[in-house]
């Protein structure tokens, strides 16, 4: 047997046991890789569902195409203490089970804060809404195609009238 062929083979090989496990993702799992947070796929399509009703898709890209739900979550896990993160788990568990005008009315009553809403559903929407919004406004679809961006000190005008004192 050539010796360089079953170099080239182990090689491969050992390439392709490296990268398997970043193929298989475990069943019921997030689709990205959170230190501190256990979250499942069902609960990821309903952050999907809460960000879409914060910012609606209309002529403009919405938060699930944008998945700005994988952005509420990666902030969530990396810059919030573990008291924050548990008290957003417990207002998060308060809309599983809730679809399409049941999920609308709860957001809506969460975003005028009804005084039946408790703590974990208004920390659970105060950060899930600012951090969409904060993630929405920093997106490089809305920062490309929606803000024009001018470098300081912007464009110069010779032709403004000037103003005699």
């Amino acid at each position: 047997m050539n010796r360089r062929l079953a170099i080239k083979q182990v090689l491969i090989f050992a390439g392709g046991m490296a990268l398997l496990p970043s193929c298989l993702r475990e069943k019921g799992k997030v689709s990205i890789q959170l230190k501190n947070l256990d979250i499942s796929a069902e609960q990821e399509n309903l952050l999907a569902e809460i960000a879409e009703l914060i910012i609606p898709k209309t002529d403009t890209s919405g938060a699930k195409d944008l998945k700005l739900h994988l952005f509420v979550l990666k902030m969530l896990d990396d810059c919030y203490e573990p008291a924050d993160q548990q008290e957003f788990l417990s207002g998060l568990k308060t809309f599983e089970g809730q679809e399409g005008k049941d999920l609308a009315k709860l957001v809506a009553d969460a975003n005028s804060q009804v005084s039946g809403t408790t703590a974990a559903v208004s920390k659970f929407y105060g950060i899930m809404k600012s951090r969409t919004i904060a993630g929405y406004l920093n997106s490089k679809y809305v920062m490309s195609n929606l803000l024009i961006w001018e470098l300081v000190p912007g464009r110069y005008n010779g032709y403004f009238r000037v103003k005699s004192a």
